[in-house]
């Protein structure tokens, strides 16, 4: 069956070449392990169990996971094994399990879950996307996913198309935030009983939404527009995370505004801002995290 997963529509036949998102119809996994750079509620102390996809609906130019984004890097995999790999996380006492740009093999993970979920797998499922994603697809996962961790990226049509070639992204997100919303709705953490019964700490997020929004230099009106947006749709029944991280790899030399890091001035201007409008669920960072020690190494495929 041609695939027509996310907004691309690209209608490739996945088993003769691979589509926009630069994945075969087969899974394609770069990395399975415990990930402690998420949020505090999500990574815990434990770690996350991260399963990184190769493949990606957006071509970000600044993306800093570009070796397996554009689908270069990764293992194919059966459904079994992705089962497995989902139990073997549980094993190592993960919080959840952290599907990381899963969109474009939705079906194929929907299976796994339900096979593991058979087996004993109880964690909560986290749903980690760059919120551009096609509704339909995203009904697959309800019931299925507990915490959806979407990016909003943008407001502005001209930015999501110079820097993620999707002129469209911000009426797809917005829906996809409404969808989202609509399956898991206000957030829930795990008391003390909840979090033995499962198998976690206590105080992870089982049930919720956070939003993320990547500050990028001298973008800042366009990241005030994000918040408003968030703010006055969802209030608090969503978290929203305002991240500063953003680091200049070689892809963007070439353009120029994208080749320096957020100022310490800039990124106070956004939080004041959010406080300002009243947002108080929500997390920011603290001191020098756009580093590229941040991001996971991806060439040994651990744990897949």
């Amino acid at each position: 069956m041609n695939c027509n997963l996310c907004p691309r529509k690209c209608n490739a036949d996945r088993n003769q070449k691979n589509g926009y998102c630069g994945a075969p119809e087969r899974l394609r996994v770069a990395r399975a392990a415990l990930h402690m750079w998420e949020e505090p509620c999500i990574s815990g102390n434990n770690g996350s169990g991260a399963v990184f996809f190769s493949g990606c609906t957006l071509r970000c130019v600044f993306c800093q996971n570009h070796d397996i984004a554009a689908g270069l890097n990764g293992k194919e995999i059966s459904t079994e094994r992705l089962r497995d790999i989902f139990l073997e996380l549980q094993d190592k006492k993960a919080n959840n399990i952290n599907l990381v740009t899963p969109s474009h093999y939705v079906p194929r993970i929907a299976a796994a879950l339900d096979m593991a979920k058979q087996q004993g797998l109880k964690i909560p499922i986290v749903y980690n996307t760059s919120s551009y994603e096609n509704v339909d697809t995203l009904k697959m996962m309800d019931g299925l996913t507990d915490v959806y961790l979407p990016d909003m990226k943008y407001t502005d049509s001209r930015l999501s198309m110079r820097y993620s070639y999707a002129r469209d992204y911000f009426d797809v997100a917005a829906k996809a935030l409404e969808e989202m919303y609509r399956q898991v709705e206000n957030p829930v953490f795990a008391d003390k009983d909840t979090a033995k019964q499962l198998g976690i700490e206590e105080d992870m997020m089982i049930k919720g939404i956070i939003v993320r929004h990547l500050c990028l230099p001298g973008q800042i009106e366009d990241s005030k527009r994000v918040l408003d947006y968030v703010y006055e749709n969802y209030g608090d029944a969503v978290y929203i995370s305002i991240m500063n991280q953003y680091t200049p790899l070689d892809n963007v030399k070439d353009i120029p505004e994208l080749n320096r890091r957020v100022t310490d001035e800039e990124y106070s201007e956004l939080i004041d801002y959010a406080q300002n409008l009243g947002i108080v669920n929500g997390f920011i960072q603290e001191g020098t995290t756009a580093l590229e020690s941040f991001i996971p190494d991806f060439g040994s495929y651990e744990g897949v």
